[in-house]
């Protein structure tokens, strides 16, 4: 079992900049301290994954009158430069795990050793990845610090895809930012009453030194 890994959500330029095609308030001013994570991650070797979207305008998800709910405007399609992550949570060596599954048993042996991972996905729930549940299994975390945008979207689908596995999660308020308050507010507490630990960067630096 690992110790501590860091779960990266959705830190790209469509999402996290102001002229991204999909921001997400507030969310620039955040990325110093998501940096601050990342470069605390890595000095102490701890594993970094990312989830990212990786769109393209057949993708169910994406539509020309979208609803915000279901559907949303095109976003993070492949290719463009509001796919790549900020170069404040940028990996250097990654190893991509794309939507086509690995033969069982095999993503054990890809990821040993690997610090980067990344996790490309067409939906706000990365376990529509089906090599997410494999490598959370190989790398068997005792805990995952999350953070990332957005926390009412896919932030929720990721940390209640973890607490159905029965993972314990610490949630990084300030790196993270959502789209509606009402329903960051629902979401926390509903994290909360499921044992959900919400933390700060400053805390997390520190228990990881």
């Amino acid at each position: 079992m690992a110790g501590t890994i860091l779960w990266d959500v959705d830190t790209q330029v469509d999402f996290m900049e102001p002229s991204g095609k999909l921001y997400v308030p507030g969310a620039k001013e955040v990325a110093p301290a998501m940096e601050r994570l990342v470069d605390a991650a890595r000095a102490a070797g701890v594993v970094h994954v990312a989830s990212v979207d990786d769109h393209e305008l057949t993708d169910p998800e994406i539509s020309t009158a979208p609803d915000f709910t279901n559907t949303y405007p095109p976003h993070c399609l492949r290719g463009t430069r509001g796919a790549e992550k900020i170069l404040e949570t940028k990996q250097r060596d990654p190893l991509p795990l794309s939507l086509v599954p690995f033969p069982p048993g095999v993503v054990p042996k890809l990821v040993e050793g690997r610090r980067e991972i990344l996790l490309l996905k067409k939906s706000f729930d990365v376990f529509t990845n089906p090599n997410t549940e494999p490598l959370l299994d190989a790398l068997d975390p005792a805990e995952i610090v999350v953070f990332g945008v957005a926390t009412d979207v896919c932030d929720d689908a990721a940390i209640r895809g973890f607490l159905q596995r029965g993972r314990r999660v610490r949630f990084v308020e300030d790196a993270a930012r959502g789209l509606d308050e009402e329903r960051v507010a629902a979401c926390t507490a509903a994290w909360r009453e499921r044992g959900v630990e919400l933390t700060t960067v400053d805390e997390v630096i520190d228990s990881l030194g």
